[in-house]
């Protein structure tokens, strides 16, 4: 049986990947990968205006995955929870198994 105590912490781990859930997160969090960067910069690495990255970056940070400190006018980002480039490597990896074994099935026809 699950306690409620389970269930609570079960809604929190949801939340957390929920915030890394959108391909500009997980590009955000990839321009993140070698440390700290300017709002200005992640925007203009990964394409995007920089209020659309400044909103995704706003629920990130709310979720406790990143962190932020402003200097002068500039925010700079950082992963406060670097593990998860390990969720994301787990991810790459089954995308990895899913092709393997969808090739194989092609393969048997």
């Amino acid at each position: 049986m699950i306690t409620s105590n389970q269930w609570k912490c079960y809604e929190l781990q949801a939340n957390v990947i929920q915030a890394m859930a959108h391909p500009i997160r997980i590009a955000i969090v990839e321009v993140l990968r070698n440390g700290e960067v300017c709002v200005c910069d992640i925007a203009e690495r990964i394409d995007t205006d920089r209020s659309n990255v400044s909103r995704h970056l706003a629920v990130m940070t709310h979720a406790g995955i990143l962190n932020s400190r402003k200097d002068g006018l500039q925010v700079f980002y950082s992963l406060q929870t670097p593990c998860v480039l390990n969720f994301l490597a787990c991810a790459t990896q089954t995308l990895k198994q899913n092709l393997k074994q969808q090739a194989k099935a092609i393969g048997k026809r």
